[in-house]
């Protein structure tokens, strides 16, 4: 399985604030979506999120996003490997991803830029 670059997420309180400090930092522009209650910006390598505490407290178990070219391929070599594919995969905005369990206790989420019919 190739892996196209990780993505770093950062749960915050005021996500304005958040996106101004790290578009400034990146030099890059913040792409914005909403989902489940929890609005997202996409600032280069940082997912930013905000929204209901019940809802970052899941978001906080999940360590990084990983870019991989196809998440059916991810699963399959994850579940080989001893991994656990816990949801998914589903269509998001940008593609589809899914949540898994690494055998040591880790939790990533996989995700690729397909498009879903």
């Amino acid at each position: 399985m190739e892996i196209l670059g990780t993505t770093l997420r950062i749960c915050v309180d005021d996500l304005d604030a958040a996106v101004a400090f790290y578009e400034q930092l990146t030099g890059a522009e913040a792409q914005r979506s909403d989902r489940g209650g929890v609005s997202v910006a996409a600032v280069g390598c940082f997912l930013l999120m905000s929204g209901p505490a019940a809802e970052l407290d899941v978001l906080r178990k999940v360590t990084a996003t990983v870019a991989v070219p196809d998440v059916d391929e991810a699963a399959q070599v994850l579940t080989g490997s001893g991994g656990r594919v816990v949801a998914g995969p589903v269509a998001t905005p940008v593609g589809r991803n899914l949540i898994a369990l690494h055998p040591d206790g880790a939790i990533f989420e996989y995700a690729d830029r397909r498009p879903t019919a």
